[in-house]
């Protein structure tokens, strides 16, 4: 399954944590929308060729 994690806030210890234990089983992808530079159009890539989404 091909998970992606957007984080609104920046990276924390929670969601963290959460991306390390599902990446041993699972694709996982990070988008950190508090970087500059991010393309949003890249964004809504992600969102549409992903499993699941969760935002933090």
């Amino acid at each position: 399954m091909k998970l992606l994690h957007i984080l609104v806030d920046g990276p924390g210890d929670l969601p963290g944590r959460i991306v390390e234990a599902q990446s041993g089983g699972h694709e996982v992808e990070v988008i950190d929308l508090s970087q500059e530079g991010v393309s949003y159009d890249a964004v809504i890539d992600a969102i549409f060729s992903c499993d699941k989404v969760i935002s933090w």
